[in-house]
């Protein structure tokens, strides 16, 4: 049995972790309000983009005599090679935000045992348990008859990492997501991949998020997101996470931007002839990889205020369950303290009574 001394280090111990897990909270908590606000301004140009690329399908010839748009990335094929994206985060402490991510990934590639996967792991936390499950892609230069060299693949299993981008979520910067983008582009045109597959976390609030598996590449159609597969938190962690909101002054309800999306919707669609100074064939082959882009930009974005959001909720957790330790400890510690005067004062009687 533990005496005063001890429980009283430990209450100590316990009240430091308080400290610095409250302080970690208020961290994340500012850190959402800022990944917020970058989610919120990079939609109008998501939304814009989109508007001119479908007010380019509807006013210039770009489709074959089947009715499909003339661009490689419209193109469908039987998906026998698939690029998975996995966003995760590079920290820990944000509860169950990062196994949620890889599970659902595991569930993806589970699903999908007759393809060959090759998997980009966005984040360290993924990357660390992809490459600890799967081996990595090996590449070896090889010389053709004109004496050019170039890399190329060999493959030793369905399911490889092929790329991995730790720290690219810690600094979200356009021109490393750009680069990504432009790597998936190059190699869905070149048949390396049949299909693109992103998992991540939607947020739209702090208790509006879920866990989304969407379809990046063929496109389909603009502006319309091919969501594979969705997970919704459960009612239990809506509750708790708009708690933790609440108590850092978040809010909890989705900021409404109805008018500035319905702004963006109206750009480039107005009902007049617009005179292009390019062929409409190249306008709309510029514009694609953008759209590309700005989708892989938004799911990045999306998913970096997500991440702040589990780990503000998770060390709220952590600080209510070490208040209720401390408590739970100091009441202990008071009854071995009246345990031990009681025990003095039965013996300082019994011997005044001996005597």
């Amino acid at each position: 049995m533990a005496n005063v001394l001890d429980l009283r280090r430990r209450i100590r111990s316990v009240k430091n972790t308080r400290q610095i897990t409250k302080a970690m909270k208020m961290v994340s908590a500012a850190k959402l309000r800022r990944a917020q606000e970058r989610a919120l301004a990079a939609r109008p140009y998501a939304k814009m983009i989109t508007s001119v690329l479908e007010s380019l399908t509807r006013r210039v010839d770009i489709f074959d005599e089947s009715g499909n748009l003339c661009h490689p990335l419209f193109v469908t094929r039987p998906e026998k090679r698939i690029l998975l994206i996995i966003v995760s985060g590079d920290k820990g402490f944000a509860g169950a935000f990062n196994a949620n991510i890889l599970k659902t990934a595991f569930q993806f590639i589970s699903g999908n045992t007759d393809k060959q996967i090759d998997v980009e792991a966005v984040g360290r936390k993924g990357r660390d348990m992809m490459r600890r499950r799967y081996p990595v892609a090996i590449y070896n230069e090889q010389t053709d008859d004109q004496g050019v060299a170039r890399q190329v693949r060999d493959r030793k299993a369905p399911v490889e990492v092929t790329g991995d981008h730790p720290g690219m979520l810690l600094k979200l910067e356009q021109g490393r997501v750009r680069e990504l983008a432009e790597n998936i582009i190059t190699r869905y045109i070149h048949e390396e991949i049949d299909a693109a597959y992103i998992v991540y976390n939607e947020f739209k609030s702090v208790i509006a998020q879920r866990l989304v598996v969407e379809k990046l590449l063929p496109l389909m159609k603009i502006g319309i997101p091919q969501i594979a597969g969705a997970v919704e938190p459960s009612a239990e962690e809506k509750e708790r996470a708009a708690e933790a909101a609440l108590s850092a002054g978040i809010e909890i309800e989705a900021v409404d931007t109805a008018e500035a999306d319905e702004e963006a919707r109206k750009f480039g669609t107005a009902n007049v002839d617009y005179i292009y100074e390019q062929p409409a064939d190249q306008l709309f082959a510029g514009l694609i990889p953008q759209y590309v882009f700005s989708m892989l930009y938004h799911a990045m974005t999306e998913s970096v205020a997500a991440e702040h959001a589990a780990r503000m909720t998770a060390m709220d957790s952590a600080t209510n369950n070490a208040s209720d330790m401390i408590d739970s400890l100091t009441l202990h510690m008071n009854r071995v303290r009246q345990a031990a005067i009681t025990k003095e004062i039965i013996e300082i009687v019994s011997g005044a009574a001996a005597l």
